[in-house]
């Protein structure tokens, strides 16, 4: 998918297992967003003795990564590719929107897990908040355009999350299915926590095109070497 100068969308994959195995949906952004934010944070305890001018901070955690983003919502018909102007404006979309990233499974009894593709960024994450502003109205009070406001958490899989602060720690082999809207270098993110293999993986696979994935086509995911 493309915006309207030819430039890959702005994705979200969605999925309900913490080992991104079992993508259930996705969404394309209308407009790639114009920035986004990453935030890092470490967090010290500072054990500060009364009647003392200072003291060595200890370090306690370097906490997830977070990113906010902001998407457009449009059904005024102004944005080539936005689709018709449908009875309910924008709230079907909005409704779609807030199903993949903070709807509630069942079956799971919590939110999807979220992969954010776009360029070079590949952020494993869950959302954990979302607030949407109606910027433009029909006269019966139909929004017709929206922007939402979303903040993202990185997430790690607690097997991932080991074997990168056990750097000796060996990664097991995966072999995963393709699946619609899948690309190596997303499949690769997933698997490692890093797109930079996907070279690799590539050769590992006899892949002469690895952009052209066919889906359910089987890719072995080597271990990375020490």
């Amino acid at each position: 998918m493309f915006d309207l100068i030819g430039r890959p969308k702005m994705m979200i994959h969605a999925y309900t297992d913490p080992t991104f195995r079992d993508k259930v949906d996705e969404f394309a952004a209308l407009l790639n967003p114009e920035s986004y934010s990453l935030n890092y944070e470490i967090k010290f305890q500072n054990n500060q003795a009364p009647g003392t001018s200072g003291s060595e901070l200890t370090f306690e955690m370097i906490k997830p990564q977070q990113l906010e983003f902001e998407f457009l919502f449009d059904r005024t018909g102004a944005i080539p590719g936005s689709g018709e102007v449908g009875d309910d404006g924008v709230h079907s979309d909005i409704d779609a929107f807030k199903e993949l990233t903070i709807g509630f499974d069942g079956t799971t009894h919590r939110t999807k897990y979220l992969i954010l593709a776009w360029g070079k960024l590949l952020f494993k994450c869950c959302c954990t908040s979302l607030n949407i502003t109606y910027k433009l109205f029909r006269p019966d009070g139909v929004p017709l355009r929206a922007v939402a406001k979303a903040k993202f958490e990185e997430f790690r899989e607690t097997n991932q999350r080991v074997r990168e602060e056990n750097r000796n720690s060996p990664d097991l082999t995966h072999v995963r299915t393709v699946k619609h809207g899948d690309t190596l270098p997303l499949m690769t993110h997933a698997i490692y926590g890093d797109a930079k293999y996907y070279l690799e993986v590539a050769k590992a696979n006899q892949l002469q095109n690895f952009r052209k994935l066919q889906v359910g086509q089987k890719i072995f995911f080597p271990p990375l070497e020490k």
